[in-house]
């Protein structure tokens, strides 16, 4: 029998810009649909950015979303991101770092030659559903 699948929406993170949810929650588990760093109006509006704000803002969309589904990082199982250029993976490391604290969830970090829009983050993760 298959369980609830339920959807997740926060103002607090960019709305999709295609045919999926910012997160799903189901099974006990919340996924965390790629996330690029635009702003929460969902303008894409960063491609400029350097790749440390790009990084800081796709982490603050994350956490959102995270919290948005009644969860905590410390929730947090695994996080995979995709970084244009293995130069920024330092940059990446000290902003994940800041982001989730003492919390050290498992995560895969992947060099990727380009991204849509021109960014140069884009990170996706599941974690506990503790609000369900």
């Amino acid at each position: 029998m298959m369980g609830k699948v339920v959807a997740v929406f926060t103002e607090k993170a960019p709305k999709p810009l295609g045919h999926y949810s910012q997160a799903v929650r189901g099974g006990g588990l919340i996924h965390i649909s790629g996330q690029l760093p635009i702003s929460g109006s969902g303008v894409p509006d960063n491609q400029s950015a350097a790749f440390n704000a790009q990084a800081k803002l796709v982490l603050q969309n994350f956490l959102a979303i995270l919290d948005a589904a009644g969860a905590e990082k410390r929730g947090v199982l695994k996080v995979t991101a995709y970084v244009v250029g293995a130069e920024n993976w330092p940059l990446f490391n000290q902003a994940f770092a800041e982001a989730f604290g003492d919390h050290r969830p498992a995560r895969s970090v992947v060099p990727v030659p380009e991204l849509h829009h021109g960014y140069l983050i884009e990170i996706d993760g599941v974690a506990l559903d503790t609000a369900s």
